[in-house]
Order: C-alpha cells, then structure tokens, then sequence
C-alpha cells in the first residue's frame, strides 16, 4: 500500500457537501432523524456490547466480533448507504441542531468509509493487538461489572460469552494471517498482552470475571434456571474461554513474540506510516501532522516547565527541578496506603466542587458520580477510568481507579483527577449529553476523542474556580498532570513517527514529570499499543480554550461562561471543526 497523506486526509477529513434541491425544514429533519436511527439500528447490529454498556438491550446478535468479514462487510455497506442517503439531504433545510448532528455524521461517515476503502482497516486487522483496550482485558471487565435481572438477560450474557471465546480463536487466526503477509507488530505490544493472559490464566475459572454474574443471580430466576446457568457458564468459561486464552499464551510466547519487531513504533510496522496519519486525524479530529505535534509539544513542555519552577521555589524545596520530581515521588506523605483513605479523599474533594459548580455552569447532570476499584486485573493496569452509566439520572457515572499500587497514586494529583474524569470533566461532558432526550442518538452518545479528553483537561484549567489548589503542592499536581499531556505530544510522536526507542521516550517522562518509574512505563506501552490516542488532550484542551477566548473577544461584557460551557456541551462530543463552527455560529447571531 502506498498512500499519501494528503490522499489519506482527503479520505477522512468532513467535507462540504454539494447543496441539495431545497426541502421544507419538516421534512429534512425528519428525513435525517430517520437517516440517523436507522445507521445507530446497525451500529447497535455490529456493537451489541457497546449497545448495552450504554443501557440498551440489542435485539440482534448478543456478540459481533470486529475482526470477523461479515463485521467488515456490514460497516462497509452500511456506511456507502448511509453516505448517500445523507447526499439527498439539504443542509440549509435542517433546523440548527440537526445541522450540527448532520455536520458530524457527516465527518465520521466518510471517516470510517475512508478507513475501510483505503485498506487500512484491514491492516488493523492483521495487527490486532492492542494491550490498552483489546477485548482480552475490555471484556473481562465488561462481565465482571455486568449486572442482569431478567432470564433474558443471562441467556444473552452466556450468547456474549461463546462470543467471546470465538473472537479469542479468530485473533491467533488473524495473527497468523498478518505474520504470513509480513504484518507483525511491536515485542512491547506482544509481551505486555502476554502478562495480562498469564495473569488471567493465573485465576481459577470459578472465580474469574466471567462467572461473576452467576454469584449474584436474582430471586425472581428458578433454582431450575439458576442451576442450569450456572452450569452452562462455567462450562463455556473452562471449555472455550480459558482454552482461548491458552491459544494465547502459547501462539505469543512461542511465536508471535520472536517475529515481532524490535522498535516499538508504528514506523517500524509494514504500513505503519500511513496507519499513524489514519490514527492521528481520528483520535485530534485534525489534519495536523507529526511533526507539527511534536513541535506543539516540545513548546507546551517549556512553559510548563517554567510553572513548575515557580512551585519548586515557593515551597523552598533546595534541590533541581529533577530532585523535586524525585522527592514527590519517593516522600511517604504524598501517598495513601489504604484504598479506604483513598476513596474518602476523592469524597471530600467531590463535596468540595459541588458547591462552586454553578458559578461555571448552568446545568449539572441528574445522575451521581462515585469512585469504585478497577475491577479487573489491576496490577497490568493503568490509573483507570470514566465510565457513564445508562441515561436514567440515577444510575452512577463511575471513574474506575486502580487501587493497586497506592504507592504510585500521589495525593498532589487528585483534585485534577476528579476535575477530569468526574465533575466538571467526563461525567459533565458525557453525562449532561446521555440525560438529554431530545439529542439524536448520534449526539447523545457519539464520541471524539480530541473533544472527550480535550474537555477533560479543559476542566483541570477550571480548578480555581471551584475551589482546588488552594494549596501549592495540589496546584504543583496539577501542573504535573497537564505535564504528562503535553509530554504525550513529545512522546508518541517521537515513538511512531520520530523512530525514537522505548526507553528513551520512558526517560523524557521522568525528566519532566514526578510520575513513577512504574507508571510511566505503563504510559508508554499504553501509547505504544494504541498511537494517537495520547495526543488528542492538548489538542483539544487548546482548541477549547482559543474558542474561549474567541468568545469573550467577541461579546465582550455580554461574555458569561457558562455560556459558552453550555455551547460547548449541550449537543454532545464534535470534531473540532464542527465544534469551532458551532461556535462561530453563535457568536454570529444577534443579541437575545
């Protein structure tokens, strides 16, 4: 394959669309609305799991594997249908919100289609490993958080589990394939999924995440049924699943690892060019290159730099900005050694914000915001996770924080941890949008990375408004925390696309942040097992904060904040170019 940047962008990137004969509003809006239930029908069709994390109960298959070819097939069919019935649409007929849902289904239509017909999708498939966010640790935590009521529910849950266990068998399938035509990936991505397949092989199948759901069975299911279920679960566990993971262990360590390639870059990968430029126009929503990244980052991590130091001189601390970095993360008062402790802190600083949120905001979501355990294989790991629960304004938005190894989870930084993955950042961002009803699915619960994780480091910068750091060292947390993505700008881009090695990237983390050798390890590999991702925050986050300052330029005294957060939020997560037009539309429009 040889396919040229601009070739690639021009395959992915949103663009304008011919104008349409005119259609009376009525019609175009329902025309689209119908358009967008009937493509969310077969997103539901190919992703029943991420159907029913998102509250729903799929009528089709209970599993879809994303490697198979009647996944690919489907996704390539559907998304040529969905095109052209959106090309008989008029834009200018739409009402405003459906113009913006139209300006997104829009770019992600020709995103994934482009993806698919460029043939990268099916490079991907002959590179399926993913230590980050593959299936093998995705879906045991899936089923170990999974909770169901009905007969129904648990015939399903076993459907999810034979499911399972074949797309265990088609990853070695596909494996080989890409091995045979030359397609193999890093040693790193390799080993690291080798540790999390040994660490499950290391539970006994009655207690492994997959029986959970047998252990808390309701009483309104017969003991018959009971009985029967527990039966056939453990049976598809210890028959399918763990020999799928066996399958595994052996193919990885006996084959797969000895053919993997040294770097530990997408450069060093048949294709990998190509598949990175693919990797970071999806993940930023931007046609930034590279090298434009990590130039961006290389500057972001001056200023900060000089942040820190002013921190470094306030708190008296003698020594270099490096033994600073040391002592935060070596002194025993910067850590908890009880999850208890921990969990009761992130409790106090959630009642803290509270308070001071409609100062920033006019609405807050309905639905609560805890802190639970990572519930899964924690010690292969990273720090954790947001995750919403269904659109009821009473089921928990939950961040998932991994609890092992407290004695890398510094104090400093938890107040910014919350202002990001809970209140006002991802529970905010994704929550308000779930609760709002009158969102086409495709808003309520569409996703964009640059726009997702670029709010949740938009909302560390709100902490002072809301109370946080009012002490130095949480303000110096802070500072580390949007050090860490400014480094991820360095880091993998130097790693995919700069031919930089493992260790050297892991030794710029500890340069310029006080994150522990053991974490900034896991951080690495992590942006090695799935490239692009990492440089979506500070994108965003800019983006976010020009647009910001755009606004109050613009109106002046009539700029109020909350505002523009409810401009940013109320229609869901955007490409950047559809958030910015949104904004400039906005801004455009006459005085209330």
């Amino acid at each position: 394959m040889r396919i040229s940047r601009r070739h690639l962008v021009g395959l992915m990137a949103a663009t304008a669309l011919t104008p349409r004969p005119a259609l009376a509003q009525g019609d175009a809006a329902a025309r689209l609305r119908d358009l967008l239930d009937a493509s969310e029908a077969a997103d539901v069709r190919r992703n029943p799991l991420g159907a029913v994390r998102k509250g729903a109960a799929p009528a089709g298959p209970a599993f879809v594997d994303p490697l198979s070819d009647g996944y690919r097939a489907a996704l390539l069919a559907d998304k040529t249908r969905e095109l052209a019935a959106l090309n008989a649409i008029d834009r200018a007929a739409l009402p405003p919100t459906d113009r913006i849902a139209y300006d997104v289904f829009d770019y992600r239509t020709r995103q994934s289609l482009g993806f698919v017909e460029s043939g990268l999708f099916d490079v991907t498939r002959k590179t399926p490993l993913n230590a980050s966010f593959g299936l093998q640790v995705e879906f045991p935590d899936f089923a170990a958080d999974a909770s169901y009521a009905s007969l129904a529910d648990y015939e399903a849950g076993l459907a999810r589990l034979e499911g399972f266990a074949g797309h265990l068998a088609s990853t070695i399938d596909w494996l080989k394939r890409g091995r045979a035509e030359g397609y193999v990936q890093s040693k790193v991505i390799a080993a690291n999924v080798l540790a999390q397949v040994d660490a499950m092989l290391k539970i006994a199948p009655a207690d492994s995440p997959f029986m959970a759901v047998t252990k808390k069975m309701p009483n309104a299911l017969s003991a018959t049924d009971r009985e029967r279920l527990a039966k056939a679960y453990a049976e598809v566990t210890e028959r399918r699943i763990y020999p799928g993971y066996h399958l595994w262990q052996t193919y990885l360590r006996e084959t797969y690892l000895p053919a993997a390639t040294e770097a530990p870059g997408r450069w060093a990968m048949k294709d990998g060019a190509a598949l990175y430029a693919a990797d970071l126009a999806r993940h930023t929503t931007t046609t930034m290159s590279a090298a434009e990244i990590h130039a961006l980052g290389l500057t972001e991590v001056t200023r900060i730099r000089a942040e820190m130091e002013k921190v470094r001189q306030d708190v008296g601390f003698k020594g270099d900005l490096k033994a600073f970095f040391e002592h935060v993360r070596t002194d025993p008062r910067y850590y908890y050694t009880k999850p208890a402790d921990l969990l009761a802190r992130f409790k106090a600083i959630e009642d803290k914000i509270w308070p001071a949120i409609p100062k920033l905001f006019h609405n807050r979501p309905k639905a609560p915001f805890e802190v639970r355990p990572l519930p899964a294989l924690g010690d292969q790991r990273g720090t954790g996770y947001y995750r919403a629960g269904p659109p009821d304004g009473v089921s928990p938005g939950i961040l998932f924080f991994n609890m092992s190894m407290l004695n890398t989870r510094p104090i400093p930084t938890l107040e910014t941890l919350t202002l990001h993955e809970g209140i006002p950042g991802h529970h905010f961002q994704i929550t308000l949008a779930r609760e709002n009803a009158a969102l086409p699915p495709l808003l309520r619960y569409g996703s964009s990375t640059a726009y997702s994780e670029g709010w949740g480091l938009y909302a560390e910068s709100l902490g002072r408004k809301l109370c946080m750091f009012t002490d130095p060292m949480q303000w110096f947390g802070h500072l580390d925390m949007e050090m860490l993505r400014a480094v991820r700008l360095v880091v993998d881009t130097g790693l995919h696309a700069q031919r930089w090695e493992r260790q050297r990237a892991i030794d710029y983390m500890l340069d310029n942040t006080s994150m522990a050798p053991r974490d900034v390890a896991v951080e690495i590999d992590r942006y090695i097992s799935h490239p692009g991702q990492a440089c979506s925050y500070k994108i965003g986050e800019l983006k976010m904060k020009a647009l910001r300052e755009k606004a109050a330029t613009a109106l002046g005294s009539r700029f109020d904040v909350r505002d523009f957060h409810a401009q940013v939020l109320d229609t869901g997560a955007l490409p950047m170019a559809v958030l910015e037009a949104k904004i400039d539309g906005w801004l455009a429009a006459p005085p209330a």
